[in-house]
């Protein structure tokens, strides 16, 4: 199953660039908005399992945002790739790697313009993004995956200078400017993949393909990540985790390399889609 963000309506995806309204398709027992479908996600899920949903909306990628745009809280894993790690001049973790927040004010959709922040270096990276369907505390690794909705394809936008400008990293605020959290197209269900734990993800600039992973690599896997996090917080449905990056950052290349006005980024993951993003 997908489910879509469509100008801030939920929407199932269909084929052929046709999706189905939740709300409708429900007689208003769902909807309109994603996080309805979130907060009732077992009836939801049983609903549309048996739902035959009538095709009544034009996907137009133009209106498509984020498919959970006000999670209550938006996770980030860091170093979650030994070879990003290595690239960025750190230790792969033992333990857990690094874990910050994104505001969620930088969450955007999968397509559109993206401001450069002043006289900044602004980074790429491409990562899968798990959204929560089941509220999380203390689940094992085991049942993780029972409590997620869906994955989609993100990009950890990140301003490399305000990041290391002080005596500690700024990790969270350097990567939370305006648009600097774009998620999409859509949510797509665990199992709908061939096979949720190996799944290909990358991008490229203007053509160039920067980075080229499989989360089969992950330090952390999705499972245990969500397994570690809940061990102290408290997932709800809609929350958001971005789950880390392979390598190819520009931080980590000789000479480096940042993203420049007019350029545009590429953002796809297997079986989910890909993003598309001009910078200004």
């Amino acid at each position: 199953m997908r489910i879509a963000n469509h100008a801030g309506r939920a929407v199932l995806v269909l084929s052929d660039g046709k999706g189905a309204d939740i709300a409708t398709a429900s007689g208003g027992r769902f909807g309109p908005g994603p996080q309805s479908v979130y907060d009732h996600w077992d009836a939801f899920t049983a609903w549309a399992e048996k739902a035959a949903p009538v095709p009544d909306v034009e996907i137009d990628r133009s209106r498509l945002e984020s498919p959970s745009p006000e999670p209550s809280q938006v996770v980030a894993i860091g170093l979650n790739y030994a070879d990003h790690a290595a690239e960025t001049g750190f230790e792969p973790p033992k333990d857990l790697p690094p874990v910050f927040t994104k505001f969620a004010s930088s969450i955007t959709g999968p397509y559109g313009e993206i401001a450069l922040p002043d006289g900044g270096h602004t980074d790429w990276e491409v990562e899968v993004v798990a959204v929560i369907g089941r509220t999380a505390h203390r689940v094992s690794a085991g049942d993780a995956w029972d409590h997620v909705a869906g994955l989609s394809a993100g990009q950890d936008l990140s301003e490399r200078i305000l990041q290391f400008v002080g005596e500690a990293p700024q990790f969270g605020f350097a990567k939370s400017y305006p648009g600097f959290a774009p998620i999409g197209p859509w949510l797509v269900t665990p199992d709908e993949f061939a096979d949720r734990d190996d799944l290909a993800l990358g991008c490229s600039i203007d053509g160039e393909t920067v980075q080229d992973g499989r989360t089969s690599k992950l330090i952390f896997s999705i499972p245990r990540t969500i397994a570690k996090l809940s061990e102290v917080i408290t997932l709800r449905p809609g929350d958001v985790i971005f789950t880390g990056t392979p390598d190819g950052v520009g931080l980590g290349r000789s000479p480096q390399r940042f993203l420049r006005s007019g350029e545009t980024l590429r953002t796809w993951v297997e079986g989910i889609g890909e993003m598309e993003h001009t910078f200004r």
